[in-house]
């Protein structure tokens, strides 16, 4: 039985959509071809062109498919943060906010999402993608996340705030590309995989980050 035209076009974007962001996540942008994704989502070599145009829209698309999921949950989290605090959030529940749908829940297991993140990891460290990209499907949210931090952090200079979330970036970023080298490294203690355990770590860690810019505030030297 054949599906539906509709149902079988949504199916196969879907499938050109898995295989790229998988060859992507593997091989980079410039490592990659429409014929090896439409080969890898078996599909005619047409077939990516047709539904996404060049590759560098189809590379967007891949992007952009989960951002939109990830970018609503955080939203969400972080107004319920704000909500439930009176207005007025603690460090530690912005970080948890901002971290919790990133590392927690059953999605994170999933191969297609560890294909993401791998593609995430790559891109945030590209000096070709990484400001471009980044600031196109995540700086809006990002925003209002640091806006949230000031607010919670209001003696605390902005500059600081910012250079501590580019340290949370790096740290997130990392744990995206569980490369296993904490495996080896910890002797089987931790593992990179485990999000869940990697999420209570880096709350810790970077509430106690961004704290110290607070009570370091009256050391400061003049600039």
């Amino acid at each position: 039985m054949s599906l539906p035209q509709e149902e079988s076009r949504i199916d196969r974007r879907t499938a050109i959509l898995d295989a790229a962001e998988e060859q992507f996540a593997a091989y980079g942008y410039d490592g990659v071809t429409l014929r090896a994704i439409a080969k890898k989502a078996g599909v005619d070599l047409a077939l990516p062109n047709y539904y996404f145009g060049p590759k560098r829209d189809l590379f967007d698309a891949v992007l952009m498919r989960r951002a939109e999921i990830l970018n609503a949950a955080r939203l969400a989290q972080l107004d319920e943060c704000i909500a439930s605090s009176n207005g007025t959030p603690s460090v530690e529940n912005i970080i948890r906010a901002f971290l919790r749908p990133l590392l927690t829940g059953e999605h994170v297991s999933e191969q297609g999402w560890k294909n993401y993140y791998a593609l995430i990891a790559y891109v945030n460290n590209s000096p070709e993608w990484g400001g471009r990209l980044m600031t196109q499907f995540f700086d809006p949210v990002i925003q209002k996340f640091i806006d949230a931090l000031r607010l919670a952090m209001p003696e605390v200079e902005a500059r600081d705030i910012y250079w501590a979330y580019h340290f949370l970036s790096g740290a997130l970023t990392l744990t995206f590309a569980q490369t296993g080298r904490l495996d080896t490294l910890s002797g089987g203690l931790c593992r990179s995989d485990d999000l869940t355990d990697a999420f209570e770590h880096m709350v810790r860690f970077t509430t106690a980050g961004f704290e110290t810019f607070r009570s370091g505030q009256k050391k400061r030297r003049p600039r």
